[in-house]
């Protein structure tokens, strides 16, 4: 035979694996009907390993049984899908447990940050809250959100991802640990500064402070002066405030413009991070289940069967709800050596059919989920 007559041969096989596709899928869809009448889930595990190890043994190499495998387990996703949306259209999509809201309190809510005046956090805080805000400076990201525990504040900024340095780990740790819930962001521009005392120069500088990211970003600069001993600081501003405290011409700070105003230092040289185009995106956090009616775009936090396909699969259904994920992160999780929990951001309002559809799959197949927020 030759390839023509192949190639024919495959387009019969096909169009009779479209019409056994299309039959199968009419029966998931009256497995829907059954489930819904008797309030029965949509995922059964059990069921589906039973099913891939018998089609599996049906195959007759070792290479077909692994595509069998493959096969199958795609027919089965499909078929939830479809479940899922019949749900949907029988009215039970389901409430999630956040409250819609018209705007965030701006004006009348207590708000801390991590660090002290002059730091990008306040930079960021003021950005989106107003310059009248009613501020609480911390010390670290943890009693952020222990003050937003306890009610001491409404509100927490935190600094989440750096266009040049990447994300701010500890901050998604904390999110995984807290219940608290993502409500805004605010997308703040770094130009890094080296500040000293009066008078001092580039040449004097012996010692430099500033937080780990910032010294990360400032590297080329660093790099070309090495003999300048870097030592991390917990936030720029606070490395700003020891050198001010110091008086000492041999130390220096990397920071913002705003803190050489602040604590009454020189900006001996501008733009030392290497970047040209350098942002930090904040995240605005309570510990309300809030978002508001106009909120665009959703976070969540997933631990995933550890198997093979699990994390496509699941991914899947934003796929079918014609949904754009715009994000996804993994951090260890502790004590559970290799394995990791997801942190998805993707476009949608709480309120949308789609996204509500896409959650109940996941939330189904999904070890754990949690949803962090809309905003």
């Amino acid at each position: 035979m030759d390839l023509k007559e192949l190639r024919n041969e495959i387009d019969v096989v096909d169009r009779q694996i479209v019409d056994l596709f299309e039959k199968r899928m009419d029966i998931a869809s009256r497995v829907a009907d059954y489930k819904i009448a008797n309030g029965k889930k949509v995922f059964d595990k059990e069921r589906e390993d039973i099913k891939l190890r018998a089609v599996k043994e049906l195959a007759h190499s070792d290479f077909n049984k692994v595509g069998v495998e493959e096969l199958f387990s795609q027919l089965m996703s499909m078929s939830r899908k479809l479940q899922y949306q019949k749900l949907s259209e029988a009215g039970a999509s389901g409430k999630l447990p956040f409250i819609q809201v018209d705007g965030i309190d701006k004006k009348n809510s207590r708000v801390c940050y991590q660090g002290a005046a002059g730091s990008y956090s306040e930079m960021a805080m003021k950005a989106f809250f107003g310059e009248d805000v009613n501020a609480l400076p911390v010390e670290t990201f943890r009693d952020a959100m222990a003050v937003l525990e306890d009610g001491s504040c409404d509100f927490a900024v935190l600094p989440i991802e750096n266009s040049t340095a990447g994300i701010v780990s500890e901050i998604y740790d904390l999110l995984a640990e807290y219940e608290h819930y993502i409500v805004g962001e605010q997308i703040i521009e770094i130009k890094h500064c080296l500040l000293g005392i009066p008078g001092a120069k580039l040449e004097d500088i012996k010692k430099v402070y500033s937080h780990p990211q910032s010294l990360m970003q400032s590297a080329r600069f660093l790099s070309e002066h090495s003999d300048i001993q870097q030592i991390s600081m917990k936030n720029n501003a606070f490395a700003a405030r020891k050198v001010a405290e110091d008086k000492d011409k041999s130390q220096a700070a990397i920071a913002s413009e705003g803190a050489a105003s602040v604590y009454g230092l020189d900006v001996i040289l501008k733009g030392v991070n290497q970047a040209d185009s350098n942002s930090t995106r904040f995240i605005v956090v309570t510990n309300q289940k809030i978002f508001c009616k106009d909120a665009k775009k959703v976070s969540l936090i997933m631990e995933i069967p550890h198997e093979a396909g699990a994390l496509y699969h699941l991914m899947s259904h934003f796929i079918y709800n014609d949904l754009n994920m715009s994000k996804i992160e993994s951090r260890p999780i502790e004590d559970r050596n290799w394995e990791y929990r997801f942190f998805i951001d993707f476009e949608g309002n709480l309120s949308d059919s789609a996204v509500k559809n896409a959650l109940r799959g996941l939330r189904e197949e999904a070890k754990m989920l949690r949803i962090l927020g809309n905003y």
